[in-house]
């Protein structure tokens, strides 16, 4: 197994370089990577407009958005159906007219709301009046006919919303900060009038994209050895639920939260009688979440070889775990785990280093964050 340093490709990591560009920043999902990280990729291993890239952890549709900027057919499967309808929003065509159609229809809606039996964690989130203003502008998305200017709207709704809530992402957690706060609808119509910008702007390629709602242990919809490249980032070991951090967008949209462990390892939870048998970390068996999280792994990797064509690589953003009383490399077990599945020659790219603490003050070690490299 070869280890370099990559500490230049360390923001790449990172969603934020996504923050200014068009279309990807509809949405800030910091739980993703950049799109330059995507570009290297493809520019590195010379993908052209006849292959196909997928991302059987699409999250908000870094991969397939950029893969149609670039010129190359692609997949993504994300198992929210809240972040599947955001990737489909970045990655569409639309008519500029008609968007501004229904951009004046929504703003003309007129409805009584009632705050009644809404949420309390909505009520807790924002000021009643700026509420009061999502939730008529989410009925009035609700009636329009077509599902992608739906799906626009929303993800304009959501990403205005988030500017205007006392809500603030605190790595695992959300916490509320009552402060002022700019008005809803104010920051509605600027995120609406920045999207139309984005898609006047934007040149996508004529390339095939096929998003789906799915689990990545069970890629159905995928043939056998039909893939070229795959771009993608699991979940981090013992990092985020990502249900509970993304409560208020499912509650918005869904009037609901859709609170079933949609990612608690990276599927559903654990049985102890289907836990490989896995490498044990100085000695000792790793904390049973890493367990559980290296099972779904071990067959979303499974997925991930048998999809892949002869000469093709797996490229994995991913990070060490961090639990009380020990990091674990999730890196190197991945790649003993890929290695197992059929995988030749695993490479890591270390692209950041963190101080890994817990109560804040206690070091526990240092966790990698790393791009792992495989081949069929």
């Amino acid at each position: 197994m070869r280890v370099i340093e990559r500490l230049d490709l360390g923001e790449y990591a990172t969603f934020k370089p996504n923050k200014d560009l068009p279309r990807h920043r509809w949405f800030y999902f910091k739980e993703g990577f950049a799109r330059d990280l995507v570009l290297y990729l493809l520019k590195k291993f010379n993908t052209n407009e006849s292959q196909w890239v997928l991302d059987p952890f699409m999250g908000v549709g870094t991969t397939p958005l950029t893969c149609r900027e670039y010129g190359v057919n692609t997949i993504g499967v994300e198992v929210s159906p809240l972040f599947k309808m955001i990737a489909e929003a970045k990655i569409e065509d639309y008519d500029i007219e008609d968007i501004k159609k229904f951009f004046k229809y929504i703003l003309d809606y007129k409805e009584r709301i009632d705050l009644g039996g809404i949420h309390g964690l909505l009520k807790k989130a924002f000021p009643k009046s700026s509420l009061i203003d999502i939730l008529r502008i989410r009925n009035a998305i609700e009636n329009i006919p077509e599902r992608r200017y739906r799906n626009f709207f929303y993800v304009a709704l959501l990403s205005a919303a988030n500017k205007s809530s006392y809500m603030i992402k605190d790595g695992s957690k959300l916490r509320m900060h009552r402060r002022k706060v700019p008005p809803f609808i104010d920051m509605f119509r600027r995120t609406v009038k920045m999207m139309i910008k984005d898609v006047e702007g934007t040149e996508l390629k004529n390339v095939e994209y096929h998003l789906h709602q799915g689990d990545a242990r069970k890629l159905s919809m995928i043939d056998d050895d039909s893939i070229d490249l795959i771009i993608t980032s699991p979940p981090y070991l013992n990092k985020i639920e990502y249900t509970s951090i993304y409560e208020i967008e499912y509650l918005i949209v869904y009037g609901d939260t859709h609170v079933n462990p949609i990612r608690s390892y990276i599927g559903l939870t654990f049985s102890r009688r289907h836990i490989l048998e896995l490498p044990k970390m100085g000695g000792e068996d790793l904390p049973p979440a890493a367990h559980a999280y290296f099972n779904d792994m071990y067959l979303a990797l499974q997925e991930m070889y048998r999809v892949l064509k002869g000469g093709g690589r797996a490229i994995l953003v991913v990070g060490q775990g961090i639990f009380p009383d020990r990091v674990v490399p999730s890196d190197e077990i991945l790649a003993k785990l890929a290695r197992k599945i059929g995988f030749r020659k695993p490479e890591i790219w270390i692209v950041n280093r963190r101080i890994a603490v817990r109560d804040r003050t206690v070091k526990i070690g240092v966790a990698n964050e790393s791009i792992l490299i495989l081949r069929t």
